[in-house]
């Protein structure tokens, strides 16, 4: 009888992981949706949340947002580097934040501690059929 509740759940997180699109992970980072919602005064648009987990030492692969996606980052916990287009890299700590232009190139995304994990939340703005949220750079 605690094989149901067990089986609803596992199909309930892979329903979410399915339909926020995909994400650019590098070894060892987690990312969870937080949120997906359609944003009813603006048509064809949704705000898109995840939290992003670095253990300690680990970061995102390089990767391109979606060319309509609009991001608001947040570290809620820890340091993290980041860099974006061609601009400098740059450590943010916990309460502090950034934004995204559409279609960006993150070739930094990072836990800056070796010995404490850090946490971000990334806010996107994005066209609601776009499923492919980040994709990796070869």
């Amino acid at each position: 009888m605690i094989i149901r509740p067990i089986l609803t759940a596992f199909c309930v997180t892979s329903a979410i992981f399915t339909s926020t699109g995909s994400y650019a992970h590098g070894p060892g980072d987690i990312v969870r949706p937080n949120f997906e919602q359609a944003i009813p005064n603006l048509p064809g648009k949704s705000l898109i949340a995840v939290e992003v987990e670095y253990p300690p030492g680990a970061g995102s692969l390089p990767h391109r947002h979606a060319k309509s996606a609009f991001i608001y980052a947040y570290v809620v916990s820890g340091s993290v580097e980041s860099k974006v287009n061609g601009g400098d890299a740059h450590i943010y700590r916990a309460g502090e934040s950034w934004s995204e232009p559409p279609g960006a190139t993150h070739s930094i995304s990072r836990n800056v501690s070796k010995t404490k994990p850090a946490k971000l939340l990334a806010v996107f703005v994005v066209d609601s059929n776009d499923k492919e949220l980040t994709t990796p750079i070869k």
